[in-house]
């Protein structure tokens, strides 16, 4: 079993929602923490709740698509921290359409899903992971580290109407795990650096509870523990995942029974 205490977490996306919450999750159990997004008023924030709790934390602008930020991220990590233990790419974003949108009234198609849409979607949800992971895990195998990298897939990788940019990504989240898995195996590293994708259901983040109340409500009528997830309730799956060095190359589902509208 591994320990939290005096580990190194690096967080991708760690200004708010899961990734704020697994950084104040990590320092709560003794961990350090290098917490990286993109929005500098959401870092400072997170810094700031972060070393209200005594955690030793450092923080970084990065653009996880852009290769230079993240080869400077694992750097930093390294250069402060000497470790990196934990490293969780939760960057992400959504930009939710149709395919395509026929009209009521003609059947004619008058919107699709833009070719920016998709793209912008692909690009941080999967380039950005694999750029992330990627330079981190050259920084674990140099230093000899010994740990976790956590993927945040979702349920909406089963297929969500008007996410199939979103829905992708998240997809390809759910083969990373088998893939690297596979490859550390190969290279007699698997002992030492494990891989894990947890896939949340509705998560109750800052974003989600701005839903409108109706359009909530019908969500949580679809969920039979009848509340969204909490962010922490994915954030204490993370740690158990990390701690139990039994646990690699799989994706374990935390939706409080959901089943994406089937009663069974």
């Amino acid at each position: 079993m591994l320990e939290i205490t005096n580990s190194v977490a690096v967080i991708t996306g760690g200004g708010g929602g899961i990734g704020l919450a697994l950084a104040k999750y990590w320092v709560g159990n003794g961990g350090k923490v290098l917490v990286a997004d993109v929005a500098e008023p959401l870092l400072a924030s997170a810094e700031t709740q972060l070393k209200e709790m005594n955690g030793d934390v450092r923080t970084i602008v990065c653009d996880v698509t852009n290769e230079a930020d993240c080869s400077k991220m694992a750097d930093y990590a390294i250069e402060q921290f000497g470790q990196i233990n934990l490293v969780a790419p939760f960057a992400g974003i959504i930009k939710d359409a149709m395919l395509v949108s026929p009209d009521a009234v003609t059947g004619k198609v008058t919107r699709k899903m833009t070719l920016e849409q998709f793209q912008s979607v692909m690009n941080i949800n999967l380039t950005g992971v694999f750029l992330t992971v990627r330079e981190c895990a050259e920084r674990m195998v140099n230093n000899n580290c010994k740990g976790l990298i956590c993927m945040i897939s979702s349920t909406g990788s089963l297929g969500t109407a008007g996410q199939i940019n979103y829905s992708s990504s998240k997809a390809a989240m759910s083969v990373f795990p088998k893939v690297l898995t596979s490859e550390f195996f190969r290279r007699g590293l698997a002992d030492k650096i494990r891989c894990v994708a947890v896939a949340p259901g509705y998560v109750g983040t800052a974003m989600v509870k701005k839903i409108p109340p109706a359009v909530l409500g019908k969500i949580i009528e679809q969920i039979p523990i009848g509340r969204l997830v909490e962010p922490e309730e994915v954030a204490s799956l993370i740690g158990e995942l990390y701690r139990n060095e039994s646990l690699a190359g799989d994706v374990y589902f935390i939706h409080g029974g959901l089943r994406l509208g089937s009663r069974g």
